[in-house]
């Protein structure tokens, strides 16, 4: 038994923050000839959790995707594109106002009777994004019962990635150290858009994400801080996270260990709570696909090569570990809704 379907946004904008690989917005760059944004939407077609999908980004490269027969030929759940905004904050937040129940092309606040209604948020990126992967952080979030479930993946999971041998294709990921273990982000987010205080911190967050100046880092921690309520204790948990993830980067996995072992998972989603102003928790997850994102051209060289190896892969270890979904419906109630393409404005 699933809980109440529930809407996708796709983040694909490529205003401010956004990163371009060989000169172009990288959710445009195609793999096994589909672009990466493709992928993504498509994926959640099979996700039973998932209502609708919404993509924000340029309007009119988008189409030049989703127009394809052979793209819209997969599409059986109701979609939308939405011309992007400014930057990341906008883009979420306005598409989320967009798809709220008669909001109209120009959206409308959410209503209190709303607060609590859940939205998953994912980037447009992830080529390996499996269905099952999505489905368990989604059933595996919505039994925390917060506001704000962030994705992780275990260090385990990442290691089919790896090269298998020299001058084989791999690519090496960067991972949060924590006491439990060594994690990486899974570009998932389960959220109740309506609960969240501080949204606009997300973007300065993601903003800053591949910082690896430490002064840089103490600097945004301390700007972030300020002005929130136990701003010591968050800069204490902001600071050790990113030590530890120095010394890991640099092959000292002792003093690693050591550092991680002063981070406790839980302590750090108090601390994202105290600084968003919401119950935030972690939810893991044992695929990995939805952790490996495309952010740079040797990523993105490596994923040419390695890409239908891992794809297989990848589909395998989530049909071993989750087993098959049962079939999908836009209402997750057995009925079938066409896939029929939406401008919003």
């Amino acid at each position: 038994m699933y809980l109440k379907a529930i809407p996708a946004i796709v983040a694909a904008g490529d205003r401010r923050a956004a990163k371009a690989v060989y000169g172009q917005s990288k959710v445009y760059l195609e793999l096994g000839g589909r672009a990466l944004v493709a992928h993504v939407v498509i994926a959640l077609q099979d996700v039973p959790e998932v209502s609708e999908v919404w993509v924000v980004g340029n309007a009119e490269n988008l189409h030049k995707v989703f127009d394809r027969e052979e793209i819209k030929r997969e599409l059986h759940k109701p979609f939308h594109i939405v011309p992007q905004f400014r930057n990341l904050y906008e883009n979420v937040w306005q598409t989320y106002r967009r798809l709220l129940p008669g909001a109209g092309s120009t959206g409308r606040d959410p209503e209190a009777a709303e607060e609590r209604d859940l939205v998953l948020y994912l980037s447009a990126d992830l080529p390996f994004a499996t269905p099952q992967e999505i489905s368990q952080f989604i059933q595996q979030s919505d039994r925390l019962d917060c506001d704000y479930a962030c994705g992780l993946v275990t260090e385990e999971s990442m290691e089919a990635f790896y090269p298998v041998a020299p001058g084989e294709p791999g690519i090496r990921m960067a991972y949060f150290n924590l006491c439990e273990g060594r994690f990486r982000v899974s570009n998932l987010h389960l959220v109740r858009p309506a609960r969240i205080v501080n949204r606009s911190y997300i973007e300065e967050m993601y903003e800053h994400r591949y910082q690896k100046n430490f002064g840089n880092i103490v600097g945004l921690a301390a700007r972030l801080i300020r002005k929130e309520e136990g701003g010591l204790r968050i800069l204490r948990y902001f600071i050790l996270v990113h030590l530890a993830g120095i010394a890991n980067r640099r092959g000292w996995r002792r003093l690693a260990d050591w550092i991680r072992g002063w981070i406790p998972l839980d302590r750090v989603a108090e601390a994202c709570s105290a600084l968003l102003r919401v119950d935030f928790r972690f939810t893991v997850t044992d695929v990995g696909g939805c952790a490996v994102d495309i952010d740079s051209e040797d990523d993105y060289d490596v994923a040419m090569r390695a890409f239908e190896s891992w794809r297989a892969a990848q589909l395998e270890r989530a049909d071993r570990l989750y087993g098959r979904l049962p079939a999908a419906s836009a209402a997750a109630a057995g009925e079938s809704v066409p896939g029929d393409l939406e401008w919003s404005n």
